[in-house]
C-alpha cells in the first residue's frame, strides 16, 4: 500500500530517484546515468539524497520536446 503525502502549508512534495524513474517508465540506473551525464532534470540536495521538484521535472520534460517529429531542438 503506497501513502500519499499531503503537501503541508504550501509545500511541494519532493520526488525520489524511483519516483521520478517510475514517473517517466525508464529503470533507475536510467536516471543515475542522465545524472552522471548532466542530461536529465535538475535535482535538489537532501542531505546525501537527491530529490526532484514537480516545476523542474515538467520543464525538462518541455525543454525535451522535439520541433518536428525526428527534429530535437538545437542546442541539446
Amino acid at each position: 500500500m503506497k501513502t500519499t503525502l499531503q503537501p503541508a502549508s504550501g509545500l511541494v512534495p519532493l520526488m525520489s530517484i524511483e519516483d521520478l524513474a517510475e514517473f517517466l517508465a525508464v529503470p533507475v540506473a536510467t536516471i543515475y546515468d542522465w545524472r552522471v551525464g548532466g542530461k536529465g532534470p535538475c535535482g535538489v540536495r537532501v542531505g546525501r539524497h537527491v530529490k526532484f521538484t514537480q516545476a523542474d521535472v515538467l520543464a525538462w520534460i518541455d525543454a525535451q520536446r522535439e520541433v518536428r517529429p525526428g527534429r530535437p531542438r538545437e542546442g541539446r
